[in-house]
């Protein structure tokens, strides 16, 4: 059975729709593997058994009847507990909301539920996901599968983890600065920001309702598409057009300077791969844009009630961030949103010359669990959320103490296919998603 918690989503679904396997074998698989692991792991604060074991019957059922939802249809998935999710308590991995049980479904999870997943749980966090290490939480610290004592990343860190450990076929996750790409590129999984708005975030506790994304976490780019698909208003499936056509900007200095040597040595290979897929590449200016005025701003907005009834409760690192965007001014907030939306206008002029821009997605490996987060781990990837543009990362190489990482690939507003199409032929061109955590 645990063999079968090792296909790509896509694999999966062709095996159900073939009638090769059954939902209910794939969400045994799986629960199989989150008994195993999760009690050393710790990407799971929820687990839905029975529901899940439920849910996979009836989709099995209707596969008897001859209805098939689509390549949805019987995945078992697993969704960031900060999502809102009808009868399961969804917790934000605080102690603030721990016995919070939502009355009904985030938006993303019921096209998720229509599509045909199976949801297996909730998956741990960052604190409210105000975090890139996922070790400040009530529920205690997620591990990273491949080196247990050090973070998977954040804030989606338990989404990143039990993809990477085969407990689930694709997660969902959401990003305000880096928090699915960070995740993706730490446990060597695809991890897909999308346009600003194209997944609702209705039922999504809020960090910053300006910047947040919702979107999936997969094992390849083609799995990533599948479930986009299925959570965003649009199809966004990979372009079938060939990449030799397609042009490659590579952002300044700024994107590319103190890297970790062997982050630095994976992605300058990974950009040699590229150019010989692609029409060429070419170095663009791009800015490194702060976006943590608007964040801790919003932040303090959204718990200001909280904090008056239920500061004790939060974490200490948590507490004073979300305070001290309460000292940010009317002017400064003000300020910060005209330049985000003025750039947000502008972004497509950056596009006119290239189609698609490049760079590490960090700066960095992933630290020792107990290290404090670091701007520079996130300095490559907020810029991505205040233009509000489409952007992977995907695996391309591995560090001598076995850390994946992570390159980064966006592209212009609503141009999701444009971007998994060249993530796609890189992933195919080089492999590096084939490879496995030891667990």
């Amino acid at each position: 059975m645990s063999s079968l918690a090792f296909k790509t989503l896509a694999e999966a679904s062709a095996a159900i729709q073939n009638k090769a396997v059954s939902p209910v074998e794939l969400t045994q698989a799986c629960l199989a593997r989150i008994y195993a692991l999760n009690p050393t792991i710790n990407a799971f604060i929820t687990i839905t058994e029975a529901e899940a074991l439920a849910r996979a019957r009836t989709l099995e059922s209707e596969l008897a009847h001859g209805k098939s939802r689509g390549p949805m249809h019987g995945i078992p998935i697993a969704i960031k507990d900060l999502i809102d999710t009808e009868g399961i308590r969804t917790t934000a991995a605080s102690a603030v909301f721990a016995d919070r049980v939502p009355s009904e479904d985030a938006e993303v999870v019921r096209r998720l539920k229509h599509a045909g997943a199976v949801l297996l749980g909730k998956l741990n966090l960052h604190e409210f996901a105000y975090g890139g290490t996922s070790d400040v939480t009530h529920f205690g610290p997620v591990r990273n599968p491949w080196n247990l004592a050090h973070s998977p990343g954040g804030s989606s860190g338990g989404s990143g983890a039990a993809v990477a450990a085969r407990m689930c076929f694709g997660a969902v996750g959401t990003d305000t600065a880096a928090s699915i790409r960070m995740p993706a590129a730490c446990c060597g999984i695809v991890g897909m920001k999308p346009t600003y708005g194209v997944v609702s975030t209705g039922g999504v506790i809020p960090l910053s309702w300006s910047l947040d994304h919702v979107g999936p976490m997969c094992r390849t780019v083609e799995d990533a598409a599948i479930m986009l698909e299925s959570m965003a208003e649009t199809p966004r499936l990979p372009c079938k057009c060939p990449t030799r056509d397609l042009r490659i900007g590579l952002p300044g200095k700024v994107y590319w300077e103190d890297l970790d040597p062997e982050v630095e040595k994976a992605s300058q290979e990974a950009v040699h791969v590229l150019a010989g897929l692609t029409a060429g590449i070419e170095e663009i200016q791009l800015p490194v844009v702060d976006n943590l005025t608007i964040a801790e701003a919003e932040a303090h907005a959204f718990h200001e009630p909280y904090l008056a009834h239920s500061a004790h409760l939060y974490s200490p690192p948590i507490r004073e961030r979300l305070l001290s965007g309460g000292r940010i001014s009317a002017r400064a907030y003000i300020l910060a949103r005209r330049e985000m939306e003025r750039w947000r206008a502008e972004i497509d002029a950056i596009f006119s010359d290239v189609d698609l821009i490049v760079a590490p997605t960090m700066p960095v490996k992933p630290v020792a669990i107990g290290t404090v987060s670091d701007l520079i781990m996130i300095r490559n990837t907020c810029a991505f959320n205040v233009f509000g543009i489409p952007t992977i990362s995907v695996p391309c190489g591995f560090t001598n103490d076995g850390f994946p990482v992570g390159l980064q690939i966006a592209g212009p507003r609503l141009a999701e296919s444009r971007v998994f199409q060249l993530a796609q032929a890189y992933e195919q061109a080089t492999g590096w998603w084939r490879r496995s955590p030891n667990l």
